[in-house]
């Protein structure tokens, strides 16, 4: 059975738990570089699940991003971003997210307020979510599958990242995100 829109929220799918396909789920990232230009780059290995309440406030988000997966296309940047200056990838070979609760803010749009926890610092994110859908060509037998876009922005002062924030921010950083996220997922329903 492929699960439809919950009735009293259609911006959402059918309630339950889904888990994220790692093959198919993408989280992006745009940093600022040098005030006026960026750097763009992606996680690699992001796995966890979310679940759908026909209840917004009781809904969740828990994801693991594998920190040592950062790809920028550039390996000496991407060694950069594994060290203790960044990400310190073997003293934290892990970022997580975790949220509980969805308000919605357009028809289409929800945001929920969760923890991003990166190298041991933890702060609150909002991520506004999209849903797009349930695929119409699921195989018989096979779960459901869904896909939202989320977007989100941090500041990387906020785990610790200082290193070159002036050369990257300026003398006078702006109290706004410096690093826009976006993260394309892809989910399978589980039965009970």
């Amino acid at each position: 059975m492929i699960p439809g829109a919950a009735a009293s929220n259609p911006s959402l799918p059918a309630p339950g738990v889904y888990k994220i396909d790692p093959n198919h789920t993408f989280a992006y990232f745009a940093a600022w570089h040098h005030i006026v230009g960026t750097v763009r780059g992606r996680f690699d290995k992001v796995t966890g699940t979310f679940t759908v309440s026909p209840d917004p406030g009781k809904c969740t988000v828990d994801v693991v991003i594998a920190t040592y997966s950062v790809n920028t296309q550039n390996s000496d940047r991407d060694d950069d971003l594994r060290s203790p200056s960044f990400f310190d990838v073997v003293k934290f070979p892990t970022a997580t997210y975790r949220g509980r609760g969805l308000r919605r803010v357009s028809n289409d749009s929800w945001v929920m307020d969760g923890s991003l926890d990166i190298r041991g610092f933890s702060t609150v994110v909002p991520l506004t979510l999209s849903y797009k859908g349930v695929f119409p060509d699921t195989p018989s037998g096979q779960p459901a599958r869904v896909a939202f876009h989320a977007t989100a922005g941090a500041r990387r002062a906020a785990f610790g990242m200082t290193r070159d924030n002036l050369m990257e921010l300026g003398p006078h950083p702006s109290p706004k995100p410096d690093v826009d996220i976006q993260i394309d997922v892809e989910a399978d329903f589980e039965p009970k």
